[in-house]
This record gives structure tokens, sequence and C-alpha cells, in this order.
């Protein structure tokens, strides 16, 4: 079997293990990577690597682009001390108790211990994206928890990359820690200057499906760059794609959004479903040279490897909870978080394929490089199917379950919205104009009373309407009246104005 027989096969089940998973709740990057480890232990089952620097450029650059368009600076702005508590100080306060454990236990050089724990301290953005789909969580939390997963890479990745170079003594002292120091800030720099040098260029590929496909060139070109120029490509790429989406609200045409989020969303998931299916696949790879008795004294340490990651940020989480409520300066204007939450967030820390493609970035010639890259599989495979398989059960313990606020906030929203348009009609008659005010003023009513019944039958007449309206085309299609390019674009308005008049919940298209 060749490679794209072997990757269209996986493919294939992957796409059934995603409709398993819907009904029974499970996350899907939890199912994806433990049956990536069943089937790549199977008997004749096919070898399929992974390039490390392949793999973190390809799976981990569209999804923080996707994650970074969407997630508001403003909100880096207000929670800028949760964020920084989580990025930062969780990721150092791991990766230094990992390295502690991995010099006491394994008798690491405190460099390749070091590397461990960077390569095990940052939760994963796509796991975290992935999971906290299927959960119904606070606000607050859902929002530092994404803008962690954001940021904690770079946290990381510099942290390793100072590692790594005292391994392979490609840097003196010096040019390590001004590398460590100015990683984050030029990556920065360099992400928001490439962002108004695309957005120059972008006007020229707007409405073309060449633009969709400069969206991916750029994302990953990005990436290379940075990592050439030895910045953060994790903070150049979040600061390249939120500086775009700043204006791209107003200067965007609505069909190129449209077609543009239908790309990236359906992209993103594939990169994400392989990801986690090969990231299971690679447990052949890290079992295969152990002999037993080696594989046993890994297996031990690993095992306190991931009770210490877990353990660390649990603690850290509850603490700057219990500090924030004592120092007000601490959480600045947010109010105090609760311990519940502390505990939720602290739970929430799953490891994807960040970890384990840095581990396998590892030089054949690292020290005890198969102990390490073992301790960062079990890792991985424990947060997930641990934690992913009982976080949506603690939501519930912890009576963290109900309104999350985000109807109230589309609801305010639109009150907003509709009473500003509403005032752009006065003096305004007429049959379109009063069809209008009635529209915004039937929203405006529905939301303050809490009674839908104007909208809802609103929605109904117009549903019935347009389903005689096809019925009408594919008989005019049928005898031959309208052409199929006619058709198609016939099609698209009935499908334009059919989601306008659907509920929110008949918009969303599933995962699985």
């Amino acid at each position: 079997m060749n490679f794209f027989e072997s990757l269209l096969l996986l493919l294939a089940i992957a796409i059934a293990l995603l409709r398993i998973s819907r009904p029974l709740a499970i996350p899907y990057p939890t199912m994806l990577a433990a049956a990536g480890v069943l089937l790549g232990l199977l008997p004749g089952a096919p070898a399929i690597g992974l390039d490390p620097q392949i793999a973190l450029a390809l799976f981990i650059a569209p999804a923080l682009v996707d994650a970074a368009y969407d997630f508001p600076l403003n909100d880096i702005k207000r929670f800028w001390r949760p964020l920084f508590a989580l990025a930062v100080i969780a990721v150092l306060l791991t990766a230094a108790a990992v390295a502690w454990l991995g010099v006491a236990m394994a008798g690491l050089p405190i460099y390749a211990a070091v590397a461990l724990g960077a390569i095990v301290a940052p939760p994963d953005a796509a796991a975290a994206t992935a999971v906290l789909r299927n959960v119904s969580m606070p606000r607050r939390s859902v929002v530092v928890l994404k803008g962690e997963s954001l940021l904690n890479d770079a946290s990381a990745l510099i942290l390793f990359g100072a590692a790594l170079s005292f391994h392979t003594r490609d840097a003196t002292t010096a040019e390590v820690t001004l590398r460590v120091l100015s990683a984050a800030p030029l990556g920065v720099l360099l992400g928001v200057a490439l962002a108004f040098a695309v957005r120059r260029v972008m006007p020229y590929f707007t409405g073309t499906l060449g633009g969709n496909l400069l969206e991916f060139v750029t994302t990953f070109g990005i990436w290379i760059i940075a990592e050439r120029l030895h910045i953060s490509p994790v903070l150049c790429l979040v600061a390249f794609a939120m500086t775009l989406a700043r204006t791209a609200n107003l200067t965007t045409p609505p069909r190129m959004r449209i077609h543009s989020f239908a790309v990236w969303s359906a992209a993103v998931f594939l990169l994400n479903v392989l990801a986690f299916l090969l990231m299971g696949f690679q447990a052949r790879t890290i079992l295969g040279g152990m002999t037993p008795d080696r594989l046993r004294e890994a297996a031990w340490f690993a095992g306190a490897v991931v009770l210490c990651v877990v353990v660390v940020r649990m603690v850290w989480a509850v603490a700057y909870s219990w500090l924030s409520g004592r120092w007000r300066w601490l959480r600045g204007g947010s109010p105090r978080v609760p311990v519940p939450q502390s505990i939720l967030v602290g739970w929430a820390g799953m490891r994807g394929l960040v970890t384990l493609a840095t581990a396998f970035a590892l030089p054949a010639t690292f020290p005890e490089r198969d102990m390490i890259v073992l301790a960062a599989f079990a890792v991985v495979l424990a947060t997930l199917v641990v934690q992913g398989l009982t976080l949506g059960p603690l939501v519930r313990l912890l009576g963290l379950d109900g309104e999350d606020g985000l109807q109230a906030e589309i609801d305010r929203a639109r009150a907003a919205m509709a009473s500003q348009a509403l005032q752009r009609f006065d003096g305004q008659s007429g049959v379109i104009a009063d069809q209008w005010r009635y529209s915004l003023t039937a929203r405006i009513r529905a939301i303050e009373t809490g009674d839908e019944g104007e909208l809802t039958e609103k929605r109904r007449l117009g549903l019935d309407a347009i389903r005689h309206q096809r019925h009408v085309l594919e008989e005019m299609r049928r005898t031959g009246h309208v052409g199929a390019d006619a058709f198609l674009i016939l099609q698209e308005e009935l499908d334009f104005t059919e989601v306008t008049l659907s509920s929110e919940a008949e918009r969303q298209i599933e995962e699985s």
C-alpha cells in the first residue's frame, strides 16, 4: 500500500470515528489519537513518518492563523494578566518542574532536561479548541483558554530552541540569550509589518480562488521566514492574523468572506484530523527501538512526567486564583476568578501535536532521546484521553454548565445594530422603507420581550416560499427552460436567502 492509499484509508477510518465520537460525546482528538495508537500497533500497518519541521508548519500554522483571526485584540488587553500567568509563567513553572524531575530521576543533562520541560509544557491550540467546542463553559474561561493556546507555544518553542542550541553548540551563551530575549518582540513586529504589506496586496486577488490560495501560501511563508530569522513564528503569525482582522470586516466583500471561512474551516479541520490520527501512529516509532527493560524504565519516568505536568498546572491555576483575590493588581479590572473556574482551567491542559513534533525534532545524538520522546508521547496521550474525556463531566460537577453568556451578548449586539439601522429610515416612506422598518422593529421587540412569534412566522413563511421556488427552478431545469449556469446562480441566491432566514442552530456545520 503506497502513501496515498494509506492516507486515504486513514481518512476513511477517521470519518467513521468522527461519526462515532459525536453520540458518545467524546472529543475527536481523544478518539483519533487513541485510534492512531491501536492502528499503528497492528501487524502490517503502514509506516507513516512525520518530519517535525514540516509537521509544525503544516499542522500548527493554519490552526494558529484561523484561531488568531477570530480572537479580538481587546480580549488580550483585557485578560493579559491571566494570559501571561498561563502562557508564560505556567509554561516556565512546568518546564522547570519537569527539568528537575529529568535531572533527579533520569540523570539527564540540564539542557536536555530543560528541552524535555519545554516540549511537554504547552497545552496545544488545536486540542484545546476542539475539546472546548464540545463543552459548555463560562465565557471568561473559554476566552482565557483560547488566548493561552495562541501564545503559550511561543514561550515553549523559544525555550526549546535555547536548550537545543546548547546541544548543537551553534551559538555562544550570549547569542542564545539574545535570541531568547528578542524572539518574542521581533516576532510580533514582523507579523504586524507583514500584515500591512499583505493588506495592500490582497485587494488585487479579492474575489478569486487565487486569493484563497494566497492566504495559505502567506501563512506557511510567514512561518518559514520567522524560523529562518530565529524569531518566534507563533507570535509572528498571531500578530499577523490579528492585525489583518482589525479592518477585514469593513473591507472584505461578503461573498469572499463566506467562501474564505468555508475553505479555512474545512482545511484546518482536515489538518487537525490528520494530525491527531498520525500522532497516534508514531507509537510504533517510539516503542520499536526499546528493549523491555529500557521500556519499563522509560515508562516509569514517563508516568512521573505526566503526573508532574498535570499537578503543576493545577496547582498554579488555583494559586493564581487565590493570589489574584488577595492582590487586585494581579487581575486588573477583571473580577476574581472563582476557584471552580480555576480548577477547570487547570484541568483543560491537553497537549497535542506541538509536544510530539518538537520531541521528534530532537537530533538522533541528543542524550536519552528515546526516553524523552516516550515521555512526550505519554503526556500527549494521557492528557488527551484522561482530561479530554473528563472535561465535560468536570464542568457539570463544578456547576459551571449553565448559561455561558453568549446568547445574551448576541442579543445585546443585535438590538444595538437594529436600533442604529432603524434610525437610517427616519423620514423615509414607501413600501421598501416600511418593510425594512418592520423587520428591524420586529427584531428589537423580540429581543426586548423574549417573544419571537413574529420572527418565527416570518421565517416559516419565507422558508415555505423558498421551498416552492426551488421546485419551480428544478422543473425549469428539467424542461430545459433554464441552463446550467443560470440554474447555479439562481440556486445560490435561494441558498443565501434561506441561510439568512434560518436559526443559529440550523446554520452551524457540525464537525462530526
